[in-house]
């Protein structure tokens, strides 16, 4: 064999070996407690959370009942909107959201019913929403006959 023959082999090892030794994947920049909390709302885009198999409790007395069929969507488009269903007039059926403060760990919502414009504490965790928050006295009833101040605990489900 010749040596210009034998020489081939080594030259096709060498320029795999070359092609294998390109720059090393940058890792992915780690998401902001921002972000984090936004996937753990909305997802990617829209996430709903529904009562089904959850819960509601106001002063430590289970309600469920009451919001029979609730469902909570958030959307996390740049307006950050959000609709309801079978709120029992607690929430406004649509309108916008927005996180309090920096700690990204509350969601103000818009409206004009009770439960908004309050701080409503969140936490997501394996398909589970927990909302906590409060309705203080006065302007908490609705239609001036059922009184809704206390203290909330809704644990929703992803539908």
């Amino acid at each position: 064999m010749s040596a210009k023959l034998r020489l081939i082999p080594f030259l096709l090892v060498l320029l795999f070996s070359l092609q294998s030794c390109g720059d090393d994947p940058v890792p992915p920049t780690p998401k902001t407690a921002e972000e984090l909390a936004l996937e753990a709302l909305a997802g990617t885009g829209t996430k709903t959370w529904t009562l089904t198999v959850g819960s509601v409790k106001k002063n430590g007395t289970d309600v469920t009942s009451t919001y029979s069929g609730f469902e909570l969507t958030f959307n996390a488009g740049t307006s950050k909107t959000y609709t309801s269903k079978n709120s029992n007039d607690l929430f406004d059926t649509n309108g916008t959201w927005s996180f309090a403060g920096a700690n990204f760990d509350k969601v103000v919502l818009s409206g004009t019913k009770p439960a908004a414009t309050r701080e409503i504490s969140f936490t997501e965790s394996s398909g589970k929403l927990t909302l906590l928050f409060t309705i203080p006295q006065p302007g908490a009833r609705i239609f001036g006959t059922q009184a809704v101040a206390g203290n909330y605990e809704f644990v929703l489900n992803k539908k």
